[in-house]
Protein backbone atom coordinates (compact mmCIF):
# COMPACT_ATOMS: atom_id res chain seq x y z
CA UNK A 1 0.00 0.00 0.00
CA UNK A 2 1.49 3.20 -1.03
CA UNK A 3 0.83 6.46 0.95
CA UNK A 4 1.45 9.97 0.29
CA UNK A 5 1.80 12.08 3.34
CA UNK A 6 1.61 15.59 4.31
CA UNK A 7 3.19 17.20 7.33
CA UNK A 8 2.86 21.37 7.89
CA UNK A 9 2.54 21.58 11.72
CA UNK A 10 4.78 23.45 12.07
CA UNK A 11 8.36 25.72 9.86
CA UNK A 12 8.87 22.03 7.40
CA UNK A 13 6.76 21.72 4.73
CA UNK A 14 6.51 17.63 4.28
CA UNK A 15 5.62 15.55 1.41
CA UNK A 16 6.93 11.66 1.31
CA UNK A 17 5.51 8.65 0.04
CA UNK A 18 5.89 5.21 2.12
CA UNK A 19 5.06 1.70 1.77
CA UNK A 20 3.20 -0.71 4.02
CA UNK A 21 4.21 2.14 6.84
CA UNK A 22 7.74 0.69 6.24
CA UNK A 23 9.33 1.69 3.16
CA UNK A 24 10.49 4.76 2.40
CA UNK A 25 9.82 5.51 -1.49
CA UNK A 26 10.54 9.82 -1.12
CA UNK A 27 10.85 12.30 1.52
CA UNK A 28 10.89 15.43 0.93
CA UNK A 29 11.05 18.79 3.18
CA UNK A 30 11.51 22.51 2.67
CA UNK A 31 12.66 23.47 6.37
CA UNK A 32 12.16 27.16 6.89
CA UNK A 33 14.32 27.70 9.49
CA UNK A 34 16.67 30.38 7.84
CA UNK A 35 13.31 32.17 7.04
CA UNK A 36 12.50 32.54 10.97
CA UNK A 37 16.59 32.61 12.31
CA UNK A 38 16.06 36.41 11.97
CA UNK A 39 13.50 36.63 14.43
CA UNK A 40 14.59 34.10 16.93
CA UNK A 41 11.65 32.14 16.57
CA UNK A 42 8.67 30.54 14.37
CA UNK A 43 6.36 33.52 13.11
CA UNK A 44 2.82 31.28 12.37
CA UNK A 45 2.00 34.31 9.94
CA UNK A 46 5.34 33.58 7.11
CA UNK A 47 5.26 29.80 8.13
CA UNK A 48 1.85 29.33 6.58
CA UNK A 49 2.44 31.40 3.90
CA UNK A 50 5.90 29.47 2.89
CA UNK A 51 3.55 25.94 3.22
CA UNK A 52 0.83 27.45 0.65
CA UNK A 53 3.53 28.42 -1.63
CA UNK A 54 6.00 24.83 -1.52
CA UNK A 55 3.39 22.56 -1.03
CA UNK A 56 2.36 21.94 -4.31
CA UNK A 57 5.46 21.75 -6.01
CA UNK A 58 7.13 19.49 -3.29
CA UNK A 59 3.98 16.96 -4.23
CA UNK A 60 5.64 16.78 -7.45
CA UNK A 61 8.85 15.93 -6.23
CA UNK A 62 7.91 13.50 -3.81
CA UNK A 63 5.95 11.70 -6.78
CA UNK A 64 8.94 12.13 -8.84
CA UNK A 65 11.35 10.69 -6.43
CA UNK A 66 9.34 7.77 -5.77
CA UNK A 67 8.84 7.25 -9.66
CA UNK A 68 5.46 7.13 -9.79
CA UNK A 69 2.20 8.43 -11.25
CA UNK A 70 -0.84 10.02 -9.42
CA UNK A 71 -2.84 7.20 -9.85
CA UNK A 72 -0.37 5.08 -8.14
CA UNK A 73 -1.01 6.60 -4.93
CA UNK A 74 -3.54 4.28 -2.79
CA UNK A 75 -4.18 6.74 0.03
CA UNK A 76 -3.66 10.26 1.28
CA UNK A 77 -2.46 10.77 4.93
CA UNK A 78 -2.14 14.25 6.81
CA UNK A 79 -0.84 15.36 9.84
CA UNK A 80 -4.15 17.21 11.41
CA UNK A 81 -2.81 17.99 15.08
CA UNK A 82 -1.22 18.92 16.97
CA UNK A 83 0.68 22.32 15.32
CA UNK A 84 0.55 26.17 14.66
CA UNK A 85 -3.20 26.04 13.59
CA UNK A 86 -2.63 27.99 10.11
CA UNK A 87 0.21 26.06 9.46
CA UNK A 88 -1.94 22.79 10.11
CA UNK A 89 -4.89 24.21 7.90
CA UNK A 90 -2.79 24.13 4.72
CA UNK A 91 -1.80 20.39 4.91
CA UNK A 92 -5.22 19.33 5.45
CA UNK A 93 -7.04 20.99 2.87
CA UNK A 94 -4.18 20.45 0.42
CA UNK A 95 -4.59 16.72 1.86
CA UNK A 96 -8.10 16.76 1.26
CA UNK A 97 -8.33 18.17 -1.88
CA UNK A 98 -5.64 15.63 -3.04
CA UNK A 99 -8.01 12.61 -1.89
CA UNK A 100 -10.94 14.25 -3.51
CA UNK A 101 -9.21 14.47 -6.92
CA UNK A 102 -7.63 10.53 -6.64
CA UNK A 103 -10.72 9.33 -5.23
CA UNK A 104 -8.84 7.58 -2.40
CA UNK A 105 -9.07 7.42 1.34
CA UNK A 106 -7.71 10.16 3.64
CA UNK A 107 -6.20 9.19 6.81
CA UNK A 108 -5.45 11.50 9.51
CA UNK A 109 -2.66 11.18 11.90
CA UNK A 110 -1.22 12.86 15.35
CA UNK A 111 1.40 14.54 14.63
CA UNK A 112 3.16 12.50 18.09
CA UNK A 113 2.09 8.91 16.61
CA UNK A 114 4.07 10.06 13.45
CA UNK A 115 7.43 10.78 15.41
CA UNK A 116 7.40 7.68 17.02
CA UNK A 117 6.28 5.61 14.01
CA UNK A 118 9.62 7.23 12.60
CA UNK A 119 10.79 4.17 14.16
CA UNK A 120 9.35 1.93 12.08
CA UNK A 121 11.10 2.90 9.20
CA UNK A 122 14.33 2.53 10.65
CA UNK A 123 13.85 -0.59 12.45
CA UNK A 124 11.81 -2.58 10.78
CA UNK A 125 12.13 -5.38 13.37
CA UNK A 126 9.79 -2.96 16.25
CA UNK A 127 6.81 -3.72 17.07
CA UNK A 128 4.69 -3.05 19.73
CA UNK A 129 4.34 -3.26 22.93
CA UNK A 130 7.11 -0.38 24.16
CA UNK A 131 7.06 2.33 26.48
CA UNK A 132 8.13 5.67 23.92
CA UNK A 133 10.08 8.63 25.17
CA UNK A 134 8.31 11.40 22.79
CA UNK A 135 10.41 14.46 23.15
CA UNK A 136 9.87 17.57 20.75
CA UNK A 137 9.52 21.69 20.87
CA UNK A 138 5.85 21.10 22.10
CA UNK A 139 5.47 17.94 24.01
CA UNK A 140 7.35 15.94 26.53
CA UNK A 141 5.56 12.88 26.89
CA UNK A 142 6.00 8.96 28.12
CA UNK A 143 3.62 6.81 26.28
CA UNK A 144 3.39 3.62 26.93
CA UNK A 145 2.10 2.12 23.29
CA UNK A 146 0.22 -1.21 23.87
CA UNK A 147 -0.02 -1.80 20.14
CA UNK A 148 0.47 0.36 16.49
CA UNK A 149 -3.00 2.47 17.77
CA UNK A 150 -3.23 1.88 21.25
CA UNK A 151 -1.55 3.74 23.54
CA UNK A 152 -1.41 5.38 26.92
CA UNK A 153 0.15 8.52 28.33
CA UNK A 154 1.53 7.26 31.73
CA UNK A 155 3.86 10.76 32.18
CA UNK A 156 3.89 14.02 30.77
CA UNK A 157 5.29 17.14 31.35
CA UNK A 158 3.44 19.75 33.66
CA UNK A 159 4.13 22.90 32.23
CA UNK A 160 7.07 23.57 29.52
CA UNK A 161 8.14 20.81 26.48
CA UNK A 162 11.81 19.99 27.16
CA UNK A 163 12.11 21.14 23.43
CA UNK A 164 10.79 24.35 24.24
CA UNK A 165 13.18 24.97 27.45
CA UNK A 166 16.53 24.39 24.79
CA UNK A 167 15.09 27.38 22.51
CA UNK A 168 14.84 29.32 25.52
CA UNK A 169 18.09 28.70 26.98
CA UNK A 170 19.44 29.32 23.38
CA UNK A 171 17.78 32.73 22.78
CA UNK A 172 18.97 33.70 26.40
CA UNK A 173 22.68 32.30 25.40
CA UNK A 174 22.18 34.75 21.30
CA UNK A 175 22.75 31.54 20.20
CA UNK A 176 20.81 30.88 16.42
CA UNK A 177 17.77 29.73 15.76
CA UNK A 178 16.67 26.93 15.52
CA UNK A 179 18.31 26.68 19.19
CA UNK A 180 18.49 22.68 20.18
CA UNK A 181 20.82 22.28 17.78
CA UNK A 182 22.82 25.07 18.26
CA UNK A 183 22.47 24.16 22.45
CA UNK A 184 24.03 20.80 21.19
CA UNK A 185 27.28 21.88 19.68
CA UNK A 186 28.08 24.21 21.98
CA UNK A 187 27.34 21.91 25.07
CA UNK A 188 29.89 19.46 23.50
CA UNK A 189 33.01 21.31 24.67
CA UNK A 190 31.90 22.28 28.05
CA UNK A 191 31.77 20.59 31.95
CA UNK A 192 28.28 19.60 32.56
CA UNK A 193 29.16 20.01 36.15
CA UNK A 194 30.09 23.50 35.67
CA UNK A 195 26.74 25.16 36.90
CA UNK A 196 23.95 23.62 39.52
CA UNK A 197 20.57 23.35 37.88
CA UNK A 198 17.45 22.02 39.23
CA UNK A 199 15.86 18.68 38.60
CA UNK A 200 12.19 19.15 39.21
CA UNK A 201 9.83 15.69 41.08
CA UNK A 202 6.22 16.31 40.56
CA UNK A 203 4.01 15.06 43.41
CA UNK A 204 1.42 12.61 42.25
CA UNK A 205 2.89 10.96 39.67
CA UNK A 206 6.75 10.15 39.79
CA UNK A 207 6.48 9.69 35.93
CA UNK A 208 5.54 13.26 35.58
CA UNK A 209 8.08 16.32 34.45
CA UNK A 210 8.74 19.99 35.00
CA UNK A 211 10.86 22.27 32.70
CA UNK A 212 9.56 25.85 33.99
CA UNK A 213 11.73 25.73 36.75
CA UNK A 214 14.83 24.75 35.32
CA UNK A 215 14.38 27.26 32.43
CA UNK A 216 13.70 30.17 34.77
CA UNK A 217 17.27 28.75 36.73
CA UNK A 218 19.19 29.32 33.49
CA UNK A 219 17.59 32.70 32.43
CA UNK A 220 17.89 34.41 35.92
CA UNK A 221 21.39 32.90 35.75
CA UNK A 222 22.29 34.86 32.66
CA UNK A 223 20.64 38.03 33.40
CA UNK A 224 22.71 37.60 37.08
CA UNK A 225 25.75 37.64 35.12
CA UNK A 226 24.95 39.83 32.82
CA UNK A 227 24.06 42.73 34.93
CA UNK A 228 27.64 42.01 37.71
CA UNK A 229 28.82 42.08 34.38
CA UNK A 230 30.98 38.66 35.36
CA UNK A 231 31.59 36.45 32.72
CA UNK A 232 29.56 33.59 31.76
CA UNK A 233 31.35 29.84 31.04
CA UNK A 234 28.92 29.65 28.41
CA UNK A 235 29.93 26.13 27.10
CA UNK A 236 29.44 24.63 30.79
CA UNK A 237 26.44 26.74 31.19
CA UNK A 238 25.01 24.61 27.77
CA UNK A 239 26.33 21.41 29.02
CA UNK A 240 24.93 21.57 32.41
CA UNK A 241 21.83 22.39 31.33
CA UNK A 242 21.26 19.62 28.86
CA UNK A 243 22.48 17.41 31.88
CA UNK A 244 19.52 18.72 34.19
CA UNK A 245 16.96 18.22 31.02
CA UNK A 246 18.41 14.63 30.33
CA UNK A 247 18.23 13.59 34.33
CA UNK A 248 14.52 14.60 34.13
CA UNK A 249 13.89 12.29 31.06
CA UNK A 250 16.64 9.30 31.37
CA UNK A 251 15.93 7.74 34.67
CA UNK A 252 11.47 7.85 34.69
CA UNK A 253 11.57 6.37 31.07
CA UNK A 254 13.79 3.35 32.60
CA UNK A 255 11.40 3.74 35.48
CA UNK A 256 8.53 3.73 33.87
CA UNK A 257 9.42 0.64 31.38
CA UNK A 258 10.51 -1.22 34.29
CA UNK A 259 7.14 -0.26 35.86
CA UNK A 260 5.47 -1.39 32.58
CA UNK A 261 7.36 -4.68 32.26
CA UNK A 262 8.62 -3.26 28.68
CA UNK A 263 11.90 -4.43 27.94
CA UNK A 264 11.75 -2.05 24.99
CA UNK A 265 12.02 1.54 25.07
CA UNK A 266 11.95 3.74 22.00
CA UNK A 267 12.46 7.69 21.79
CA UNK A 268 10.94 9.66 19.33
CA UNK A 269 11.03 13.74 18.28
CA UNK A 270 13.08 16.90 17.53
CA UNK A 271 14.99 16.11 20.95
CA UNK A 272 16.09 13.01 20.36
CA UNK A 273 18.56 14.41 18.05
CA UNK A 274 20.73 15.79 21.13
CA UNK A 275 23.77 13.83 21.59
CA UNK A 276 23.66 13.80 25.07
CA UNK A 277 20.26 12.42 25.92
CA UNK A 278 20.98 9.53 22.97
CA UNK A 279 24.10 8.68 25.08
CA UNK A 280 22.21 8.63 28.03
CA UNK A 281 19.54 6.43 26.77
CA UNK A 282 21.85 4.22 25.59
CA UNK A 283 23.88 3.82 28.53
CA UNK A 284 20.80 3.74 30.45
CA UNK A 285 19.52 0.82 28.30
CA UNK A 286 22.42 -0.73 28.37
CA UNK A 287 22.41 -0.80 32.17
CA UNK A 288 19.37 -2.65 32.73
CA UNK A 289 19.04 -4.54 29.74
CA UNK A 290 16.52 -2.95 27.93
CA UNK A 291 16.40 -2.62 23.69
CA UNK A 292 16.74 1.09 22.74
CA UNK A 293 15.50 2.34 19.36
CA UNK A 294 16.03 6.17 18.78
CA UNK A 295 15.62 7.53 15.28
CA UNK A 296 18.39 8.45 12.90
CA UNK A 297 19.09 12.46 13.05
CA UNK A 298 16.96 12.40 9.44
CA UNK A 299 14.02 11.43 10.88
CA UNK A 300 14.05 13.03 14.37
CA UNK A 301 13.16 16.46 13.36
CA UNK A 302 9.53 17.01 11.31
CA UNK A 303 8.63 15.21 8.02
CA UNK A 304 6.07 13.52 6.32
CA UNK A 305 7.46 10.11 5.85
CA UNK A 306 6.74 9.26 9.68
CA UNK A 307 3.08 10.55 9.07
CA UNK A 308 2.67 8.20 6.55
CA UNK A 309 4.25 5.40 8.70
CA UNK A 310 1.60 5.58 11.22
CA UNK A 311 -1.02 6.15 8.65
CA UNK A 312 -0.46 3.09 6.91
CA UNK A 313 -1.81 1.48 10.96
CA UNK A 314 -4.41 3.82 11.62
CA UNK A 315 -5.60 2.49 8.03
CA UNK A 316 -5.49 -1.15 9.31
CA UNK A 317 -7.28 -0.30 12.02
CA UNK A 318 -10.20 1.50 9.88
CA UNK A 319 -9.32 5.44 10.89
CA UNK A 320 -10.91 7.03 8.00
CA UNK A 321 -11.77 10.59 7.35
CA UNK A 322 -13.44 12.67 4.71
CA UNK A 323 -13.99 16.62 3.80
CA UNK A 324 -15.24 17.15 7.13
CA UNK A 325 -11.66 16.94 8.50
CA UNK A 326 -10.46 20.02 10.33
CA UNK A 327 -6.99 21.41 12.02
CA UNK A 328 -6.16 21.56 15.81
CA UNK A 329 -3.98 23.27 17.41
CA UNK A 330 -4.01 21.09 20.14
CA UNK A 331 -5.18 17.31 20.95
CA UNK A 332 -4.29 14.27 23.23
CA UNK A 333 -2.48 11.24 21.95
Amino acid sequence: MKIMAFESTCDETAVAVVEDGRKILSNEVFSQAKLHAVYGGVVPEIASRCHVESISLLTERALNAAGLERGDIDAIAVSYAPGLIGAVLVGVNFAKSAAAALGVPLIPVHHIRGHMAANYLAYPELEPPYLCLAISGGNTLLVDVRAYTDMQIIGATRDDAAGECFDKTARVLGLPYPGGKAVDELSRGGDDQRYAFPVAHVDGNPFDMSFSGLKTAVINLVHNAEQKGEALDRAGLAASFTRAVSESLVPRTVQAARKLGRDTVVAAGGVAANSRIRADLQAAAEAHGLRLFIPPLSLCGDNAAMIGAQAYYEYQSGIRAGSELNAYATMDL
